[in-house]
């Protein structure tokens, strides 16, 4: 078989996996008309349509299929096999791609990042930071970061550092103005901010006091997907924001925030990070998983 006959069929189980041609780009480190030209030679050499493609989107035809079944374990064994180099140098050599929250992410990485990258100089790693739930196989992800709850099934997950908890803020005027609630009952007369998933869906503010338990759906004007501008807002005193502690330490040292109910606050929340449960895994992420794990 030539070399450029691999490079086809790489192209091919790359569109393959994904349902996508700029997916697979983006994988591939090529552009998406060269994935495509590709995987167009290879059906012109075998004589068979692989891919049905419209403008909106790319299904396998059943020839692409059975195809695509014998050869998906094939490039699983050799990507074992040029991992396997890795026994022969100093540090593990490649790339991992990482999808964890943008609320949380610098607070995840902040201590990590550094010091693996000089300890592994052939290691990179490319983060990608959304609070958008993401299906980290079907975006060619090697692993995500997610508090535990919302983890998928056929998941191996892995308990990391820090342990985050939320905290409800507000800005000393609105405070003095509208009071401080002293249960989370007492927010129903509060204007708070929603917290919104990227996709508009909104999440509830929880609270736990010993076996007491309270959720609070905000219905205030604004609605926010983003903890940075909750406290920009609760700082500029628009209402009450649910954000992570974290986020808000700096302005409730300078005392530009309160904090209130302080007492209800759940216990900090484990955070994971997780990946697809295979008999596989490259030294390149195994790096990525020792140095992250608690």
């Amino acid at each position: 078989m030539r070399t450029t006959d691999l490079s086809e069929l790489a192209a091919f189980d790359a569109v393959a996996r994904h349902l996508s041609f700029r997916r697979a780009s983006e994988e591939r480190g090529v552009t998406a008309s060269a994935i495509s030209h590709a995987v167009s030679n290879l059906e012109a050499r075998v004589g068979i349509r692989l891919l049905n493609r419209t403008t909106r989107s790319v299904a396998l035809t059943d020839a692409g299929m059975a195809l695509h079944s014998r050869l998906a374990p094939a490039f699983v064994d050799i990507d074992a096999a040029l991992d396997g180099l890795n026994q022969f140098r100093d540090t593990p050599f490649g790339k991992v791609r990482i999808n964890a929250p943008n609320s949380i992410a610098p607070f995840v990485f902040e201590t990590i990042i550094v010091p693996l990258l000089a300890n592994n100089p052939n290691l990179q790693v490319e983060i990608v930071a959304t609070d958008r739930l993401v299906d980290i196989v079907a975006e060619g992800f090697d692993a995500g970061i997610r508090l535990g709850e919302s983890l998928a099934d056929g998941m191996t997950a892995v308990r990391i550092n820090p342990r985050l908890r939320f905290a409800v803020v507000g800005s000393p005027d609105y405070v003095a103005a509208h009071g401080t609630p002293t249960t989370p009952a007492d927010l129903a007369t509060h204007t708070c901010i929603q917290n919104m998933y990227p996709n508009g869906a909104r999440y509830c503010w929880s609270f736990q006091r010993g076996a007491e338990m309270h959720e609070h759906h905000p219905t205030g004007p604004l609605s926010l997907d983003d903890h940075e501008l909750m406290v920009q807002a609760a700082v500029s005193g628009l209402g009450l924001a649910y954000v992570w502690e974290k986020r808000a330490e700096a302005t409730i040292a300078s005392g530009r925030l309160v904090r209130c109910l302080e007492d209800w606050i759940q216990p900090e929340d484990w955070l994971y990070l997780y990946y697809p449960t295979r008999k596989y895994i490259s030294a390149a992420m195994r790096a990525f998983i020792d140095a992250m794990r608690i």
